[in-house]
Parts: structure tokens; sequence; C-alpha cells
């Protein structure tokens, strides 16, 4: 497969994941706002913040090291996937470890709920984990997936995942709301369920199909699924186990970093339930389009960077024409989310108490609501722009660089937990996001020196990326003052017309940050009609 070839696989993947990001959060968005009509503030502190931690932190570190090494190493010719197959199938066992691990500390080292609150904390503790070990079962399955770019599987098996998902939660919230935690235990376990399923029964059709043939995929039968030892080689391919362990050593440290807040309020008890059931309504509101957009595109062209590039090597020795590419995709995808995530933080911030109000009412627009999700705005542009940086930086270490990054991440998740309690005791939920964006600034600039010493020597310049027009910054800021004082004057105790009339003044400040960036970033607009609009893609190429 060529470079061409490869980027509009990964930009298709992009695509796709962006639409269904978008459908998933909008579910979810939708699903919050029903249940919070149902259900105590406690009860969604639990579920949204200790749970979904529990599960998340058994997930991320049992494959996510596996997902890299393995999607990285595929790209050459040297592996064999039957050796690929039996690492990933070490995930399953993996997950059992910690899962039983985790299930105890989650039930005996920390503060059980009140059950009268929130009744059946040990079940639901229990489910969860074996939610987590269930989804596994599809690991191999998906890095099939992914690396050969079946977009729509992902797509159909997660959305009908999410539907199921949320049918459940609905009609038991609904209509069994006395079990209390059950609902969304089971809710979960459905979810993760379906993903088994559709995966499984995919490849089971596709498996020794005539599309299969055509497409001279590396696997013949259902059996070729499961681990066995290839005639004449070893069991697993030891190149691509030792890259493994030296993302499983960083992979458990970005989880800090990544759930840094939910693990200090989990363990430490800076906020009580119904404290932390509103700070992760307000995370999950503020991230929305990080993960309609950003994610999709850090997942997807991770695998872009992992085909083209050589890890390890150094870029002018590489082919040319594949690094000019790169750098062109680099610095397209730099300018993207930086110029979204500016708009984000410059609408984000007069528009989050209205949002709040719309969404919750007084339970999440009275207090410290409005001002988590201004900070949060501004937050959501450094996760941008470390994504896509990252992204890069990780598909083109070698393995010493990753074993070096390690230490960088041990003194970043130190220094962030250290951060997140020192700030929440001095400015309650919102020294965690405080936290996070010295932390996330941090890393960025680690990726951004990464990366001018990897394209220094060359003639290209990917990080100009980093760099607005005058024109786009110009009407941001005049965007700002002015939806700033239309959220004075109108906003948000004067009744519905006056909102309406602050959502318009709004809509005509986006619009007109909408032409600067058609006027002034014309690579940018090309970029994303031709590689991520999948429509307009398949006219013109």
């Amino acid at each position: 497969m060529s470079s061409q070839d490869v980027l509009r696989s990964a930009s298709t993947l992009a695509s796709y994941n962006v639409l269904l990001q978008v459908m998933f959060r909008v579910l979810t968005f939708l699903l919050n706002a029903f249940t919070l009509r149902f259900v105590s503030r406690e009860l969604i502190g639990v579920v949204n913040v200790r749970l979904t931690l529990l599960y998340s932190t058994l997930v991320f570190l049992s494959r996510e090291a596996f997902r890299r090494a393995c999607l990285s190493g595929v790209s050459g010719t040297d592996h064999s996937w039957r050796q690929v197959i039996n690492l990933l199938w070490l995930t399953l066992p993996l997950g059992v470890l910690w899962a039983a691990l985790l299930v105890a500390v989650w039930l005996w080292l920390l503060e059980v709920p009140d059950p009268q609150t929130v009744p059946h904390y040990g079940p639901a503790v229990v489910m969860f984990a074996l939610s987590g070990v269930q989804e596994l079962l599809a690991e191999p399955l998906w890095v099939l997936a992914q690396a050969h770019m079946f977009v729509r599987l992902k797509v159909v098996a997660e959305s009908l995942a999410m539907i199921a998902k949320c049918s459940i939660t609905v009609v038991l919230v609904v209509f069994a709301r006395e079990w209390g935690l059950y609902i969304f235990s089971a809710a979960h376990l459905v979810y993760t369920g379906f993903l088994v399923l559709c995966y499984a029964v995919y490849f089971i059709r596709f498996l020794g199909s005539e599309v299969a043939a055509k497409k001279d995929f590396p696997l013949q039968r259902v059996g070729d699924l499961l681990p066995c030892r290839a005639a004449g080689e070893p069991l697993v391919d030891w190149t691509l186990a030792k890259l493994t362990w030296s993302f499983f050593k960083q992979s458990f440290l970005k989880q800090i970093l990544t759930e840094g807040e939910r693990y200090v309020m989990t363990f430490l008890n800076v906020l009580s339930f119904g404290d932390q059931g509103v700070y992760d309504i307000v995370n999950n509101l503020g991230s929305m389009v990080a993960r309609f957009v950003f994610l999709p595109i850090e997942e997807s062209f991770y695998v872009f960077f992992a085909k083209v590039l050589e890890r390890g090597r150094d870029v002018k020795s590489q082919k040319q024409e594949d690094i000019a590419l790169a750098a062109e995709v680099l610095e397209c995808l730099l300018k993207l989310v930086l110029v979204v995530g500016l708009i984000i933080s410059v609408f984000g911030y007069a528009y989050s108490h209205l949002a709040l109000d719309i969404y919750g009412g007084s339970l999440l627009s009275s207090g410290a609501g409005p001002t988590l999700l201004r900070c949060y705005s501004c937050y959501v542009l450094l996760l941008a722009v470390n994504g896509v940086t990252e992204c890069f930086v990780f598909a083109a270490m070698s393995q010493q660089e990753v074993d070096k990054y390690n230490f960088v991440m041990l003194a970043l998740s130190v220094s962030f937990l250290l951060l997140s309690y020192v700030l929440t005791w001095w400015a309650g939920s919102v020294g965690f996001i405080l936290a996070n964006c010295l932390n996330m600034g941090l890393r960025i600039s680690h990726s951004v020196l990464y990366i001018r010493r990897c394209f220094g020597s060359t003639q290209w310049k990917p990080l100009r990326g980093l760099l607005p027009s005058p024109l786009l910054i110009l009407a941001l800021a005049v965007s700002a003052v002015v939806t700033s004082l239309s959220e004075v004057v109108l906003c948000c105790d004067g009744g519905w017309l006056l909102r309406l009339v602050h959502i318009g003044v709004g809509a005509l400040c986006l619009l007109a940050v909408c032409v600067a960036v058609l006027v002034t970033e014309t690579r940018l607009i090309q970029f994303v009609r031709t590689q991520l609009l999948p429509k307009y893609r398949q006219k013109h190429t």
C-alpha cells in the first residue's frame, strides 16, 4: 500500500470516527440530561467517576501498549500475523489479573458509598470489571480491523453497542429506579458484549470469503484468530514484545495523566460524591468537541504516521516523498486542531453559563459549574494540540526513545498528582483543570522540541501549523470581547428572548471567524475537503 493510499485510508478512518464520536457523545449527552432528572448527583458521581475509572484503568492498562506496538510493527513486512495474534491474546490474562487487583482495591481500600443513597455498590464493582475483561476478547479482532482499515466495522459495532446501552439505561431508569447501580452495570455489560459479538460475527463471515481472498488477507480460517504456534517460528515476535513492554511502562504513566483527577478524587476524597458528579458532567460537556474531532483524528493519523514513518530512523535516511507527505499532513493537522481549539476557547467562555443552565438547570449552572466549564474551554485548546503532537512523536520514536520518555512521563505524573491535590485544596474542583493545563503544556513542549529536532535540518517546517493568521487572531479577539459583553448585558436572568439575542450575537461572531478562516487558511480548507470529507474525496481521487 502506497503512502497516498495509507493517507486516504487514515483520512477515511478519521472521518468515520468523527461521525461515530459525534453520535456517541450526542447519545451520552442526551442520556445524562435524561438521567439527571431521575437519579441523584451522588449516584452519577459514583458511576461516572469511580466505576468508570475502574473500567477505563483495567482496559487501558491491559491493551493500550499492545495496540501501539502491534499497529506500529505490522506496518513493515518482517512481522508474522500469527505471532501478532498470539501476542494480542495476552491482553486477556493480563486483564483478568488487573480485574482481580482493582476489584480488591475498589471494594476494600476505598470509601464505600452510603447504601441508602447509592445501593448495590459491591456487585456493581464486580460487573464493571467483568465488562472490561469481556471487551478484551475482541482485542485481536480490533487490531486486525484497524491495521486493514475496516472502517465500517468499527462504526457499526460501536453504534449498535451504544444504542443498546442507552436503551437499557433509559428503560431501567424509568421503570426500575430502585435497582441503583445495577442499572448502569447491566448496561455496560451489554455494551461490551455487543462489541465482542459484532467483531466476532464479522470475522467469522469474512474469513474464507471471496472478499478476503481478493484483499490477500493474511488469515484464512476462523481458527487462525485463536492463539497457536506456527511451525518453525517462535510463539510471539520478541521485538514486538519488547516494544510492547516499553509502551506498557509508558501507558501506566499516561493513564495517570489522562485520568489523574479521577484518581485524586477517588483515592484522596477531596470532593464529595455529589461534587464529583457535577465535575464529571461538566468535564464531559466541556470535552464533547474534543472527543468529536480531536480523539478520532489522533487515533486514525497515528496509524498513518506509524505506517509512513520508519520508527527510530533519521528523516534524511527515509523516503523523502514519505517524509514530505508526513510533514504536510502534520502541519495541516496542527492548524486544524489549533483553529478549532481557539474557537472553543473564545466562545466557550461566554456561553458556559447558558449551556449549563439549558442542560441541567440550576443543579449545574449555580455554584462552580460555569467557572469549571470556562476553564475547561481553555484546556481543550491544549488538549487538541497535545493529541496531534504526541500522535506524531509516538509513531516516530525508537524503542530507546520511548524508554527515555517513560522517565519524563513519570516526572509529569508525580507533578500532576501533587499539583492536583494542592490546587484542589486551594481552588476546589477548578484546581483539577489548572493542574491538567500545566501538565499538558509541559507535554506539548516536549513534543514540539522533538518535532523541531526531527525536521530541524530539513526544508519542512510542520510546526508552522501552530501559527494562526493575523486576521484570524483579530477576528477571535473581537469575538471574545463582543460575546463577553453580550453575556453580561443579556444573559442569563432576563428570560428566553434575551438569551436568544445572546445566542444570535455569538452566531454572528462565529460567522465572522469562519469567514476569516476561509479567507486566510486556504491550505487547511483544501486538506479538510480532500482528506476529511469522504464524499468529496471519493469524487476527487
